[in-house]
């Protein structure tokens, strides 16, 4: 019973410490993000959108807007975790959790939903902000929470592991900047695979932010250029998958213990 209790009040320790961590420096993690984002919705949505003309039967600009508040959410979610779980690790202050009584569930669950916390916060800050340039009317808003949740939650994943086997602070840029852009630029954010050959089609379905982009973006406007329910079962496998193998990581201490 003491032993969930005390990995009870760590989780709640970790998740409040990492809620408060970028709140506190709030134009370094919500402010640049958001205006970031307005410079996509003028310079893509007003400006290049109207030549464009329509995609996928709506303005331009409104299709892009689920792709540009979903690229937030996943790069902050990364982000806050990768950065958070890192420094814990090289200020060694890590290794006063692992040897105390704590769940290691209740460790890797606070990190990770800190990095949702700042995914979904930076997520609706770019919402928001999307309502001076356009309207939105969300067509499936239990979907559309769903969707932005799981994907918030891959991605934390993906920073704790990225954190995990990071040796110094350059190796936690180099999944970001070699993986994670072009994957979410290649993403359908500008676009619809509808416009690509036959061929680039069927490569751009390897690509797992495609189907959480679109799912998203289904979720809104009810269009979507994939299999709604392939997206959300590959969305679950994961989680899971990259859940076990965090935990994994975490519990034989790979990269914690020297």
């Amino acid at each position: 019973m003491n032993y969930w209790r005390h990995s009870w009040v760590a989780f709640c320790t970790i998740l409040i410490k990492e809620i408060r961590r970028f709140t506190r420096i709030w134009p370094q993690t919500l402010l640049p993000p958001g205006i970031t984002m307005a410079l996509y919705f003028v310079i893509f949505g007003n400006l290049i959108g109207n030549r464009i003309g329509d995609m996928g039967g709506f303005a331009y600009i409104d299709y892009i807007v689920p792709g540009l508040i979903m690229m937030a959410v996943i790069t902050n979610s990364y982000s806050n975790v990768v950065s958070s779980f890192f420094s814990t690790k090289f200020q060694r202050s890590i290794e006063e959790l692992m040897v105390a009584p704590v769940s290691p569930h209740m460790i890797l669950l606070g990190y990770t939903l800190g990095g949702v916390a700042r995914g979904l916060a930076v997520g609706l800050i770019v919402t928001l902000m999307s309502l001076f340039f356009t309207r939105l009317q969300v067509q499936h808003i239990a979907l559309t929470i769903g969707v932005v949740f799981l994907t918030s939650l891959v991605f934390s994943l993906g920073g704790f592991i990225n954190a995990v086997y990071a040796r110094s602070f350059d190796d936690i840029s180099i999944v970001p900047t070699f993986v994670l852009t072009p994957l979410t630029y290649l993403g359908g954010v500008f676009y619809s695979i509808n416009l690509l050959p036959d061929f680039w089609q069927g490569v751009s379905l390897i690509n797992p932010i495609l189907h959480m982009v679109n799912a998203f973006r289904f979720g809104i406007l009810g269009v979507s250029d994939i299999n709604i329910g392939i997206a959300l079962g590959l969305m679950a496998v994961f989680v899971v998958g990259l859940y076990l193998f965090s935990y994994r990581l975490l519990v034989r201490g790979v990269g914690l213990r020297n």
